[in-house]
């Protein structure tokens, strides 16, 4: 793969992701796992979930530099530029239908979007996103499968981010269930097709 492919998967990836916890966040099922987190962030802080997404990110870029330096590269960087700011972007545009079951569908694309540009982005292997950067220092060093090694970290910043105020409901349910899965299929899918 050329250098400008790599990126470009990088950027689409980290679009696809953004827009996708974007739609699950605004269906109103509360936050995706990491969002809750975000949510809880952004409501001690008072600033916008983009920046808190943004301020987490380099959290774990850290926590992922010391465990596990080859987990981030410049496409760590390129991926929650471009994350994060378009978590702001898609959070002024969205408008929400009233009606449960068309926000339920909106919950669930947001689920598959997200876990499907996760699993984009993280293909290239150009260094992940910080939140990857952390699963897979994690799955590499310790030989554990991704999407339990994703479920058990879900789950840590969901309690994290609702002991800070995030929103927990049936988003943060179905995205530490499905997540995992979906980018470890996305993964393979690419592997074979690429």
């Amino acid at each position: 793969m050329s250098i400008f492919f790599k990126i470009a998967v990088i950027i689409l990836g980290s679009i696809i992701a953004a827009y996708g916890i974007t739609l699950a966040i605004g269906a109103g099922f509360g936050g995706a796992t990491l969002a809750v987190l975000w949510e809880g962030v952004a409501y001690t802080f008072d600033i916008t979930i983009g920046t808190a997404s943004f301020a987490v990110a380099l959290l774990m870029i850290a926590f992922a530099l010391i465990y596990d330096k080859k987990q981030i590269y410049i496409g760590t960087i390129i991926n929650q530029i471009f994350y994060s700011y378009f978590i702001d972007v898609f959070t002024q545009l969205h408008q929400y239908p009233e009606n449960f079951y068309l926000q339920l569908c909106i919950m669930l694309l947001g689920i598959v979007l997200f876990a499907v540009g996760t699993g984009i982005y993280a293909f290239v292997d150009w260094g992940r996103g910080s939140y990857e950067a952390v699963t897979f220092a994690i799955v590499e060093r310790k030989h554990f499968q991704i999407k339990t090694v994703r479920m058990a970290l879900d789950a840590a910043v969901v309690i994290i981010g609702m002991l800070l105020g995030g929103q927990f409901g049936i988003c943060t349910i179905l995205t530490i269930l499905l997540s995992g899965p979906i980018i470890q299929l996305t993964i393979k899918a690419l592997k074979r097709c690429l």
